[in-house]
């Protein structure tokens, strides 16, 4: 691995800058900080077209809001920070497309600029009026397209060529798509990334009759939930045994199955699609499946996963056991002054010891701010992350039940499940005696907030005394306890 080194560019060519080690998880010593002079970044030109040039994001998601709320709070975004997005919009927080943005019309749908970051965590709303203030220059709908890490310098779709300082990478993920010919870019065939394709997806609920949902991660149950109050005929298929197999055990996937199908929505498990079908009006009229037989379906959602969405940034360097782009822990790559943050990059997982892209908005908000700290000071500490995961599904006015989990920790090891899911139940993963990881639905907030410190902390706890619990309330106790 190449050594790594990181540079803070300040006024009239002066850096922070420090020397890094060789090994991606190894911090810098705090003793190696000093200034020096650095002008090759800032030479003028009349050629860029960016005016902000000391620090740019590309990406315009999750990660870049909240990156920019931290150098806004450092002091350090005016007239220096640049974003390059190639979305039409602001950043924003980007859950709400598959929840309270697919509600009914006549249910409070989310609509921006409601949801625009920070307002997910309780922070600021940042319109495209805030970053004006904050002399934060946008640059919209124009994708980056290549990079020269010699010259420091990026090259956009439309032509722009601009100069950047110190460089983050937070371009997320990109929707998993079907081949065109199976069908997978048939009108009426959706995927879900960004407003656009919400929009589009909205469009299409509208008219939709019969709605065919491919995937049974969290893409595929927060439509199918959507698409339920909607009053539409659902159904949701997937090749696996049960719902979002990575995450739960088979007797909790089979309890929000049961919800499910109490509102409507059936189930085809344990099968594989051959080809999406089009009507005489070339629009998706049915799904044919491996065994040959068919689905009608007037529209199509696909939510079978995301890539990295690494672009032109190969040459920085790639993980090529969890995909995206190799940081360490303070989101450094392989490149002097870029880093990466949020869903594209492949940092070190510190409490478990292993390398990880974890794909969620908590992650993305916690992975910028810190990325930012550790640019813009002397902070040295590793990123610390703990793995939560959550969805909040039929939330919507009217519904006879609204669900909300969340999960901290790894779900490693043995389970033991408490409660009857109505509403609560919980579900803990015990290995070699500890407490790894803990589920809970419907928790009140104190509950809620007790799982990330039961996570963190791993506690030795007695099994067949949680076992004996006859409440979820009590387990939890039991499990407070073992603190």
């Amino acid at each position: 691995m190449a050594s790594l080194s990181n540079s803070l560019q300040l006024k009239h060519g002066l850096a922070l800058w420090c020397p890094h080690s060789s090994s991606l998880t190894r911090p810098p010593p705090s003793s190696c900080i000093r200034f020096r002079s650095f002008t090759r970044n800032f030479v003028v030109s009349s050629s860029y077209s960016n005016d902000n040039r000391e620090f740019v994001i590309v990406g315009g998601g999750n990660a870049a809001g909240y990156a920019a709320r931290t150098f806004v709070e450092h002091g350090m975004a005016d007239g220096r920070l640049c974003i390059v997005s190639k979305e039409a919009y602001a950043p924003y927080e980007r859950p709400a497309l598959t929840k309270g943005y697919l509600f009914p019309l006549d249910k409070k749908p989310a609509r921006l600029p409601g949801f625009h970051t920070c307002v997910g965590s309780g922070g600021e709303r940042q319109t495209p009026e805030w970053y004006k203030e904050k002399g934060i220059e946008m640059i919209y709908e124009d994708p980056v397209t290549s990079i020269d890490t010699e010259k420091q310098t990026l090259t956009t779709n439309s032509g722009k060529l601009l100069k950047y300082g110190s460089l983050i990478i937070a371009t997320g993920c990109t929707a998993s798509r079907f081949p065109d010919k199976i069908g997978g870019s048939l009108p009426g065939v959706h995927y879900i990334r960004d407003v656009a394709d919400a929009d589009s997806l909205v469009s299409s609920l509208e008219k939709a009759h019969k709605v065919v949902i491919v995937g049974g991660g969290y893409i595929g149950m927060e439509v199918a939930a959507a698409a339920v109050g909607w009053k539409v005929d659902t159904s949701i298929i997937f090749p696996e045994n049960q719902l979002l197999q990575r995450l739960f055990t088979p007797s909790l996937a089979q309890r929000y199955e049961e919800l499910y199908k109490e509102n409507g929505v059936k189930f085809l498990k344990g099968a594989s699609i051959k080809n999406l079908e089009a009507g005489s009006d070339g629009r998706v009229a049915a799904v044919k499946l491996g065994d040959g037989s068919t689905i009608e379906a007037d529209m199509v959602v696909i939510g079978i996963g995301a890539k990295p969405a690494v672009g032109p940034f190969e040459a920085v360097g790639l993980n090529s056991t969890v995909g995206g782009i190799q940081v360490d822990g303070l989101f450094r790559t392989s490149k002097p002054g870029i880093f990466a943050v949020g869903d594209v990059a492949a940092f070190p997982l510190k409490m478990y010891d292993r390398m990880a892209r974890v794909e969620h908005v908590d992650h993305a908000r916690r992975s910028a701010q810190h990325c930012v700290k550790a640019l813009l000071s002397a902070q040295t500490h590793t990123y610390d992350y703990l793995p939560y995961f959550y969805s909040r599904v039929f939330e919507y006015e009217g519904s006879p039940r609204k669900v909300w989990w969340q999960f901290f920790g790894d779900n490693v090891g043995e389970t033991v499940e408490i409660g009857n899911f109505d509403p609560k139940i919980a579900t803990f993963w015990i290995d070699s005696g500890k407490l790894k990881g803990v589920l809970l639905e419907s928790g009140s907030a104190e509950e809620f907030n007790l799982l990330p410190e039961l996570a963190r902390n791993q506690p030795s706890i007695d099994k067949s005394k949680l076992q004996k619990a006859s409440s979820v309330e009590e387990a939890l106790e039991i499990a407070k306890s073992s603190l």
